[in-house]
């Protein structure tokens, strides 16, 4: 094999890997996380199991790992009461990253509910 046809190679190989840790840099328990509480909410059946498995690979899809934990800890922010939380109610920047999360997990739904 030529030395071109090992660098093409490589390439392809290595750019397929990317390709892949792209799709999948969310941890396993994260997406655990997500298709224990999606379950929890819609019914804990196979199903559902199936629904909410895919809906998580969807948004992994969409949207990086890093974005989804920002957007998932802002709303987990609003849910607690006092001034020291205030922040994450308002502003253009969470706003911004909660309605990206938002658009995601729709699209996500409508795909696989």
């Amino acid at each position: 094999m030529s030395r071109l046809a090992h660098l093409v190679a490589a390439l392809a190989l290595w750019a397929g890997s990317a390709s892949a840790q792209s799709v999948n840099d969310y941890p396993t328990n994260a997406r655990a996380d997500y298709v224990f509480v999606c379950m929890a909410t819609n019914g804990q059946t196979r199903e559902m199991l199936d629904k909410c498995s895919c809906a998580i690979d969807h948004i992994a899809e969409i949207l990086p790992y890093e974005h989804y934990v920002q957007a998932e800890t802002v709303l987990r922010m609003r849910q607690v009461a006092g001034e020291r939380t205030a922040m994450f109610r308002q502003g253009a920047v969470v706003n911004e990253m909660v309605a990206e999360y938002r658009r995601a997990q729709a699209e996500a739904e409508i795909l696989c509910f």
